[in-house]
């Protein structure tokens, strides 16, 4: 009953299913690595935010351009507060709130985004504490510009006047009339009784949806193996129930109505 087995047809099929298992099996495990190495990749990053607290500030021109290495680093630099804009749409500690944003002017004539803290509420410039005036030194994590619509930064335009949706370098530039830092620094320290906004992990080491994504190629792959042994188990099935049906006589009668020969005339007819 089994011998229709070692038919071209089933041959061709076995050899498909048998290199076909372990090659998802495999697939399944390296997108279940790649996950992995971004949860690991993630933990690290924030375990680095950690510490990097703890080191010495160093010199902002020292720690440019921003790269996984040097986000969250201590950082330091002097200049003068100078325009101030309201970052809505952002949360702290599950409370919706907005960050306040103010440019230090630098001796190098470039200005550095600095987030001198959070308020709760809907942005209100009354509300905000005036920046310190004259020269002052600040310290704080330096971050890489956020890119509109990532991570949760916000990408919807026409806000008010004093607000950008973005820390971003090329949204800043259109709002002030000198250049501006590729990067922002978040103090250690909410300035005028605002709360401090904690730094990030880089960008690329959270678990982002590229993460999710190698999550579900997983389960994609692994769930191709059952479907595999699935059909092939119901074509072996089929083959069966046809095998035995031909040796009970209930297979079906082929069609041979075409293959008839054409009846001859009867000498009567001649």
């Amino acid at each position: 009953m089994y011998r229709f087995l070692l038919t071209p047809r089933w041959w061709g099929i076995n050899v498909f299913v048998l290199l076909s298992i372990p090659f998802c099996i495999f697939m399944g495990s390296w997108q279940l690595g790649r996950f992995e190495a971004r949860v690991d990749d993630h933990r690290d990053a924030e375990a680095r935010v950690v510490s990097d607290k703890r080191e010495e500030a160093r010199p902002l021109d020292g720690l440019l351009p921003v790269t996984k290495a040097t986000s969250g680093k201590q950082t330091t630099a002097t200049g003068r507060y100078d325009t101030q804009l309201l970052v809505p749409d952002r949360k702290l500690d599950d409370k919706d709130g907005y960050y306040v944003l103010t440019l230090l002017r630098t001796d190098t004539g470039r200005a550095l985004p600095v987030v001198r803290g959070w308020l709760p509420g809907t942005p209100d410039p009354a509300e905000v504490p005036a920046a310190p005036t004259g020269e002052v030194t600040v310290t704080g994590a330096l971050q890489a510009s956020e890119t509109p619509g990532n991570n949760g930064v916000s990408a919807r335009g026409g806000l008010p006047e004093g607000q950008t949706a973005a820390i971003s370098s090329a949204s800043l530039v259109n709002l002030v009339e000198y250049d501006v830092y590729d990067a922002w620094v978040t103090l250690n320290r909410g300035d005028s009784g605002m709360k401090a906004v904690p730094a990030t992990a880089p960008g690329g080491t959270g678990l982002d949806l590229k993460a999710f994504q190698n999550l579900g190629y997983t389960a994609e792959w692994f769930a191709f193996v059952g479907f595999v042994i699935f059909m092939w188990f119901r074509l072996l099935r089929r083959e069966l129930e046809f095998a035995r049906d031909a040796e009970l006589g209930l297979a079906p009668e082929p069609d041979t109505a075409g293959e008839r020969e054409p009846e001859r005339p009867s000498p009567s007819a001649v």
